[in-house]
């Protein structure tokens, strides 16, 4: 048996400037891609998940690239472990290489992974590829993490080093990859319990101008000013390298952005709780009303404050919402309607093209005050007003509720002042006796 490597892809879906597969073309033994369609991920999806469609297409795309040079993707679906030891049952696998992965189900699942390639003598390489600073890498003088952005951010930029973006190589080494007796076919969407989604991923722009503008429109939902890359980097069809590297002396406000990324990824490695419960503890005690017509008013879009309606209606028919959108329904839900967080964290995470683990949790804690460097418990944003600030024409608001000046529009669920007051009380309360 001809002796092989298996580069094993996760968040790294790209042929072109990958660090493990890099060095698994490097080697002498021909590779093997993988990937793995992980049934614990899978079994808690809706059959339509357009994330699942995205993947499957790129997927698809990387298999067709791959033929024209005699080999293609090795997709399976299964269990991590049970695929691993079929894997080792069929092949003579020299070694194993992939990019790092840094949630806990990442971490638990690359430990068993480890322990069971170690027990068969298989080399396990891991490489760092999805950030540009991992884990430990920016620290405080003392050694410790940060817990707050801007010192984090300062100190990032400080180390920051120009070679830190420079691409591998690896799509010139596609000739290293392992050419199939027999080309395996890849399993269809069926084949993995999945339907057609009607929603699309779209592609990532970053075209000079609009990240030179992005610092003028990005606060605008009405203004096409984002560039869609959080999907992107999420999945890796493009390199957080690449990213950095056209947009870094562009627009030093959208770097900036990408810096919070990895910021909220090493809080969730070094504060692990913060999953299932709030950073600053003391934010448990809080009585969350969780109401259950109320929270299922605010996922439909049926509040009767426009823009945050608005908002949860581009979230439900794309996939996707403005982030200043995003911050003003998650300061609704947790302050106006007093519902846990963690209700609106798991709904994003549902419906989110762009979700990733760490900045969703990041970002609901911030808006709910029980995160790091969140905003202020007593920080409450009045729908109303926001409209003035963003959306003064209303070509936003109007686009996702076309009903709005008509009956069929609801009346507010809350009155602002009332819920803005209770919210208050109630934290102030619950954190006086933390």
């Amino acid at each position: 048996m001809t002796p092989i490597n298996i580069h094993w892809f996760r968040r790294d879906l790209r042929l072109e400037d990958n660090a493990a597969l890099f060095h698994a073309l490097e080697s002498d033994e021909p590779v093997i891609p993988l990937f793995i369609f992980d049934e614990h991920i899978l079994d808690e999806l809706p059959e339509d998940d357009a994330r699942v469609n995205f993947l499957h297409e790129t997927l698809t795309s990387m298999h067709e690239e791959l033929g024209r040079s005699g080999s293609g993707m090795l997709v399976i679906k299964g269990k991590p472990e049970e695929v691993w030891r079929r894997l080792i049952d069929h092949y003579e696998i020299a070694g194993v290489y992939t990019n790092r992965d840094y949630e806990p189900y990442a971490l638990e699942r690359d430990q068993g992974i480890s322990e069971l390639l170690e027990s068969r003598n298989i080399p396990f390489h891991t490489f760092k590829d999805q950030v540009i600073f991992e884990m430990d890498e920016v620290l405080k003088d003392d050694g410790g993490s940060y817990t707050v952005y801007t010192p984090y951010s300062r100190k990032w930029f400080s180390q920051f080093q120009e070679e830190m973006i420079e691409p591998f190589p690896s799509h010139e080494r596609l000739e290293g990859f392992h050419s199939f007796e027999k080309r395996p076919q890849l399993p269809s969407l069926a084949d993995i319990g999945f339907t057609p989604s009607a929603i699309r991923v779209p592609p990532y722009v970053l075209a000079e101008s609009k990240i030179k503008d992005y610092q003028k429109t990005r606060n605008f939902p009405a203004v096409p000013g984002t560039s869609k890359l959080g999907p992107h980097l999420r999945f890796g069809t493009i390199s957080v390298r690449q990213a950095f590297k056209e947009t870094m002396t562009v627009s030093h406000t959208f770097a900036k952005e990408l810096v919070w990324r990895e910021f909220f990824m090493q809080i969730l490695y070094h504060f692990p709780h913060v999953v299932k419960g709030s950073f600053r503890p003391k934010y448990d005690r809080v009585p969350w009303r969780n109401d259950e017509e109320d929270f299922k008013a605010w996922c439909e879009g049926r509040t009767g404050y426009p823009l945050v309606d608005a908002g949860m209606r581009e979230l439900n028919q794309t996939g996707f919402m403005h982030n200043r959108v995003r911050m003003l329904v998650a300061s609704f839900l947790t302050k106006h309607l007093l519902i846990d967080w963690r209700w609106g964290e798991a709904y994003f995470a549902k419906k989110l093209l762009d979700f990733e683990l760490s900045s969703n949790n990041g970002n609901w804690q911030w808006a709910a005050g029980s995160g790091c460097d969140a905003s202020p418990y007593f920080r409450v944003f009045n729908p109303m007003t926001q409209i003035q600030k963003f959306d003064k024409q209303e070509q936003y608001i109007r686009k996702w509720v076309p009903e709005l000046e008509s009956d069929n529009y609801p009346e507010p669920i809350v009155e602002h002042r009332f819920g803005r007051e209770r919210a208050i009380s109630t934290f102030k309360e619950a954190l006086a006796n933390a």
